[in-house]
């Protein structure tokens, strides 16, 4: 019998895009279409993308992003992550009694990070303005689009909070007081107008090159008359968010105007002849590495896909490494976050002994010399997680997202030339922060993810990275391009890449298949999102793995939980082909909107 795949490989000679929504990937080749290449229509499909799916990121929020340049031969990470306000410290938070940082409102809010990231990679990796990757966004605003059911069933959820607490986000999407119904035409003309600010700059600018031109687009977003509306708006609009308080913005002019989106080394591991790249510990990523890293010398061909044995130890695996991330992971500029040691083969050859035939319900990070941290004890896990349970009756926490319905999107490109881009926006979603009036777009809530004790990494201080779970990742071989793929879900993500990555590499699969097989996920560790609840042993599955495979899981002590069939993961994924110049891509069907375009 015929395999059965829910969409075709797009396969292409010019180019291949993914996207979250198959109109910000039209708009990707599209931008092909004009002579762009990868990164011109990554930046073009993550704009068009922050309006299309505003329930799952915006131009207010995130955006780490991994590009491989063809010219050298050479992948870079963006860091793609606004900083925290200089004056949110740990002890303001004392003094207010705020115990978590909340997911809603405006204590999390950190300086917007989408401009600032594709400004530098147009200048450093692109070829084309500001203002033509603006085009499609603008237009799509300005014209509207029909809404998908994903949005209109958030929209719904949302419309009472809208209109009673957020009505400037009301009055565009939830129009005459109305939740809109799919096939319905959304605009956001408030967001056209701040997207033409910055073409507006850039025209000004242009006399004196292309990369002034995006600069000056820039400063209009970060120096300029946008950054004085965001401020203007949250210390006049006073907000009621989860601690309970009322309170105003803590973002400044100089935390906006003294930020910039950096360069830096990707995190790499090597497995099977394929170097691997990540974001470094600021976000989750290197997880993924140090679960391979775990899973090297296992002969995991031999291991039949999606066995209980296979799956096992892929669990086990994971919560070695998750652990690892509650232990040390942090920005690297404020955290010493042991890389070296974490991803090296006696670490690793170490931790593989604590794997046995039964599931742990410790919490195991390794020691790097120094002994374990008290502060990821399985007994201070016990101690939230009976707290958390009482405060948590949303079911929505068990599946990983968190209430307010905000997610992740994410996009990659590949041209003929080989440029690779992997880019994952989230964050500034319209669920827990209310759009600013004007400008059509609301501030994010990555702040949330720090934490409050000053002895561990990822613990908040003035003008820091919080550690984001967004992951886009980047395959290269030999140096040359390879592959690019990611997902939403918090922090699922790794989980879910990963699955697609070894049904690729080690078992066979094309891409379509390799993302269409079920998958499953831990929640074994902390969340990364208000309120950080954790279920040790638990498994999310997807029935479809088979109801022999999960009953074996439980009998290992797994506790296996069921999810609707077809809903783990939303994987975007595209293969360079450098013997034939063929570029192939895949998105997986379980998101409804996700796609992926060849030229």
């Amino acid at each position: 019998m015929s395999k059965f795949n829910t969409r075709p490989v797009i396969m292409a000679k010019r180019g291949v895009v993914t996207a979250g929504h198959y109109l910000a990937a039209e708009a990707g080749i599209r931008i092909m279409h004009q002579g762009g290449n990868a990164i011109d229509a990554a930046a073009a499909m993550c704009f068009c993308i922050n309006f299309l799916e505003a329930n799952s990121n915006g131009i207010g929020g995130e955006v780490p992003t991994l590009i491989y340049s063809a010219k050298e031969s050479k992948t870079y990470s963006i860091s793609g992550m606004g900083w925290s306000p200089k004056s949110l410290t740990i002890d303001w938070c004392k003094q207010k009694g705020v115990d978590l940082i909340p997911g809603d409102g405006y204590i999390p809010a950190c300086v917007p990070a989408v401009v600032g990231t594709w400004a530098l990679a147009l200048a450093r990796f692109g070829t084309m303005s500001f203002s033509q990757i603006l085009q499609p966004a603008i237009e799509l605003c300005e014209q509207g689009f029909p809404i998908h059911h994903e949005l209109s069933r958030n929209l719904k959820y949302s419309a009472s909070k809208f209109i009673e607490q957020y009505p400037s986000t009301a009055e565009i999407y939830i129009p005459e007081g109305k939740s809109p119904q799919p096939g319905s035409i959304l605009k956001n003309p408030d967001l056209a107008r701040t997207l033409q600010i910055m073409c507006n700059a850039e025209r000004e600018a242009r006399g004196k090159g292309r990369i002034a031109g995006i600069e000056a687009a820039k400063d209009a977003f970060y120096k300029g008359k946008i950054a004085e509306e965001i401020l203007s708006f949250i210390s006049k609009n006073p907000l009621q968010d989860e601690t309970g308080q009322i309170n105003t913005g803590l973002l400044s002019y100089e935390d906006f105007a003294e930020w910039d989106a950096v360069t830096e080394e990707p995190t790499t591991y090597e497995y099977k002849g394929l170097e691997i790249q990540k974001c470094g510990p600021w976000t989750q990523g290197p997880t993924f590495l140090q679960h391979l890293a775990l899973l090297n010398g296992n002969d995991i061909k031999n291991l039949e896909h999606n066995s209980s044995t296979y799956l096992h130890r892929w669990l086990e695996t994971a919560k070695l490494a998750f652990a690892d991330r509650e232990a040390y992971y942090g920005d690297p500029d404020f955290d010493n976050v042991p890389m070296n040691i974490l991803l090296s083969e006696q670490y690793n050859r170490d931790r593989q002994q604590l794997i046995t035939d039964t599931a742990s319900l410790e919490m195991r990070p390794g020691d790097i010399g120094n002994g374990i941290p008290d502060f990821v004890s399985r007994k201070v896990a016990e101690d939230n997680r009976i707290a958390l349970n009482i405060q948590t009756t949303d079911s929505s926490y068990l599946s990983g997202v968190h209430d307010h319905g905000g997610d992740t999107t994410h996009l990659d490109a590949i041209d003929f030339e080989g440029n690779m881009v992997a880019s994952t926006p989230s964050g500034g979603w319209i669920g827990t922060s209310p759009v600013i009036k004007g400008l059509g777009f609301p501030l994010g809530t990555r702040g949330q993810m720090f934490y409050l004790n000053p002895e561990r990494p990822n613990a908040l201080e003035p003008r820091k990275r919080p550690r984001a779970t967004l992951t886009p990742t980047s395959v290269t071989k030999n140096n040359r391009p390879y592959m690019v793929f990611g997902t939403p879900g918090g922090d699922r993500q790794e989980q879910w890449t990963l699955q697609f990555f070894l049904n690729y590499i080690e078992f066979g699969m094309d891409l379509q298949e390799a993302l269409d097989k079920p998958t499953l996920y831990s929640q074994h560790f902390p969340s990364s999102f208000y309120p950080r609840a954790e279920y040790p042993g638990l498994v999310m599955a997807d029935p479809l793995i088979g109801s022999d495979v999960l009953e074996e899981l439980g009998s290992r002590g797994h506790e296996i939980k069921m999810l609707e069939p077809w809903t783990g993961g939303k994987v975007l994924a595209i293969r360079y082909y450098e013997d034939t110049g063929v570029i192939a891509g895949a998105s997986s069907a379980k998101g409804d909107i996700g796609y992926s375009i060849g030229w």
